[in-house]
């Protein structure tokens, strides 16, 4: 098993994922077909790979860059999963 370890501090991972997802993937990618899909991005390369679920995108990346330091994004979202509780409330 590999043991990959970070090369940047989370603040500069997230702005380098950031920053490639909208100058690079973005324009790349049908947002209205891929919508909640997940996107994982090498921010070294800028290479990435698409799917349904983060685990995958990211073996796809590992297969094609063993090296990758992946940022994931879940397409048309500003995170890959949501905190906290929906309301219970029911409509009438």
């Amino acid at each position: 098993m590999t043991i990959r370890q970070p090369r940047y501090s989370k603040e500069e991972f997230a702005q380098r994922g950031d920053e490639i997802y909208q100058s690079q993937v973005r324009q790349q990618i049908d947002e209205e077909i891929d919508r909640g899909k997940i996107v994982a991005i090498d921010i070294e390369t800028g290479a990435f790979e698409i799917a349904d679920k983060p685990i995958a995108a990211v073996d796809r990346l590992y297969d094609r860059y063993p090296d990758a330091q992946p940022w994931v994004i879940r397409i048309g979202h500003r995170a890959v999963y949501r905190f906290g509780s929906q309301s219970l409330k029911t409509t009438a």
